[in-house]
């Protein structure tokens, strides 16, 4: 089995990445008609209900900004960002963005993306930009002539999970976790996310990444298999919408790969959270091909290209 969705970022994929970004974003020099089309500015609370309408079009796509939404408000530091909304002179919504630590986007518009790119300019903490390729391509276009710099950069593939799906041998002692757990999650959890980003949450800012993983188990998102008090198998909901589930940090013991333990807790997930929503989506890097495998063994369909952008 593997280690994670989002191992394996080679040099090979980051170097191609660039290469088609650099492509495209020439800086743009004749006059822009863009600025007098459109309106940028911070959605309120108030917005909730327009922005998750505008969202629910393409629940796949959309699913991390709706879980924030869902769980923390428009506006809250534990979205570690802002929402923004783009909307045209009928005040109409042509995009909505989350600006911050991770930066996401959906769009119906390309003078939408440039509008959303020119407010992402001005927030220098951002960690990485993440969504769907043709997006992030546009949005890059606008972005990279004056915010952050590429520290790497990679693809990922969208799977999504329907019903019917195989039910293989169950799992009994497949658990929600709880903080008495918690000292075995967060190194897991950080190895996973220095595997993936190339940086040490534990190092870069340990007690936040300590109190993320709190949190995420007093909201019941994180399952593990517990054997001989040893974690056997792991996985996280980052967000639980009524549309779609998004996992993230499916995680096996080294020792026990390869021996159907991790196929048979994805198999119990899937057919636990598919009676409350209508599919369960995770990120598979484009290279780590054994990990696709995995997840198409469990019923999982390709859906989507994504890239991931990593920022100095």
């Amino acid at each position: 089995m593997i280690a994670n969705t989002n191992l394996q970022h080679g040099r090979e994929t980051e170097m191609t990445l660039l290469s088609s970004i650099a492509n495209i974003a020439p800086a743009l020099k004749t006059p822009r008609l863009r600025a007098v089309e459109v309106i940028t500015s911070r959605l309120t609370n108030a917005d909730e209900e327009e922005v998750l309408n505008f969202l629910s079009r393409r629940p796949i796509h959309t699913v991390a900004m709706v879980g924030f939404i869902h769980d923390n408000g428009l506006v809250s530091a534990l979205n570690r960002g802002t929402f923004y909304g783009c909307r045209n002179y009928e005040g109409q919504l042509e995009g909505v963005a989350l600006i911050g630590h991770a930066t996401l986007l959906e769009t119906t518009s390309d003078r939408a993306q440039e509008a959303l790119a020119e407010v992402a300019q001005t927030c220098t903490s951002a960690h990485m930009i993440m969504g769907e390729r043709e997006q992030i391509n546009g949005f890059w276009e606008h972005y990279a002539e004056a915010g952050q710099g590429m520290r790497q950069a990679c693809s990922e593939c969208l799977f999504e999970l329907n019903w019917p799906i195989e039910a293989l041998q169950a799992v009994p002692d497949l658990k929600l976790a709880t903080l008495a757990e918690l000292d075995q999650v967060v190194p897991l959890q950080a190895e996973l996310a220095f595997a993936e980003s190339g940086i040490n949450p534990l190092e870069r800012d340990p007690e936040g990444f300590r109190q993320r993983c709190a949190r995420r188990i007093e909201q019941g998102r994180t399952w593990i298999w517990l054997e001989a008090g040893e974690i056997v198998f792991k996985a996280d909901v980052v967000s639980d919408t009524p549309s779609v589930i998004y996992l993230e940090g499916v995680w096996t013991n080294p020792n026990r790969r390869s021996q159907g333990y991790g196929l048979r807790c994805l198999s119990q997930l899937g057919r636990t959270f598919l009676c409350r929503a209508k599919s369960v989506c995770v990120l598979v890097n484009e290279k780590n091909e054994l990990a696709q495998k995995f997840y198409q063994r469990a019923g999982y369909k390709l859906r989507a290209v994504y890239d991931t952008i990593f920022l100095n």
